[in-house]
């Protein structure tokens, strides 16, 4: 199936490494051309170097009010154009509802909260019709995960966000998605489930739970982004797309 993605723009934050870097990939598979971005410089261009020649990098603190537009401009002057945005950053610091302090809470909000929804309104307000924005929020937004506090508490917020961002720009043709991956095999969740490999009992028995029996790839959710960032799904706006193997109660 061709997406039409071939000679396409796409700016994607966080790609260094995780499910950005995954999303990076599909979209560059596709022929598309990507800006990625990450804090670390070195980092940021070993990774682009790694991805190809339709691959570009800059370093970018989502937290900065001046990031958003400085992307845009960028991805603008290494293509030549502007066709979408997904906005993936780290997950904020764990702990339970009563650990987390006031500085995590401030920081996560900064980051996670505040910068998403930068650079969300700056593409909204760049973008013309066709044009995309994807946000990477969490299982959390439909049902809190034990020792997130924080991420439950400003994800769902997110969700709301792009929901009423994808009202506000659907009669320009611009649509808004949003991706809630669960346990996706990567550093981070590895680290929050405290994995040390496949045969580990904590991970036997969280795929147990899951109906697919076992946890995504990196490879699974970027596929996933990569046909919701694109023209093949024209008609899809507003929605917030579980990629978790079924393990989300609801449907």
């Amino acid at each position: 199936m061709d997406l039409g993605l071939k000679d396409r723009v796409y700016v994607v934050t966080g790609a260094t490494r995780g499910l950005g870097r995954a999303s990076a990939e599909a979209l560059l598979a596709e022929g598309a051309k990507v800006l990625l971005t990450g804090r670390e410089e070195k980092t940021v261009a070993e990774t682009a170097a790694e991805l190809g020649p339709n691959a570009a990098g800059i370093a970018a603190d989502n937290a900065d009010p001046a990031t958003p537009a400085r992307l845009v401009a960028e991805a603008r002057s290494r293509f030549g154009g502007f066709d979408g945005i997904l906005i993936s950053v780290g997950g904020p610091a764990p702990g339970f509802g009563a650990d987390n302090t006031d500085d995590e809470w401030a920081t996560a909000f900064d980051t996670v909260f505040l910068g998403a929804v930068r650079l969300a309104r700056e593409a909204a307000e760049r973008l013309t019709e066709g044009g995309v924005i994807g946000l990477v929020l969490s299982g959390s937004v439909h049902e809190p995960i034990p020792g997130l506090a924080i991420s439950n508490g400003l994800r769902p917020g997110l969700a709301g966000f792009a929901k009423s961002l994808s009202n506000d720009v659907g009669p320009r043709g611009i649509r808004v998605v949003g991706l809630l991956p669960s346990r996706i095999d990567t550093d981070r969740v590895r680290y929050l489930d405290g994995l040390s490999g496949d045969a580990d009992a904590t991970r036997v028995a969280n795929e147990a739970r899951i109906p697919l029996r076992r946890y995504g790839t990196p490879e699974e959710f970027g596929r996933t982004a990569a046909f919701l960032l694109s023209p093949a799904a024209s008609y899809l706006t507003g929605v917030m797309l579980p990629v978790d193997g079924g393990a989300r109660s609801g449907f």
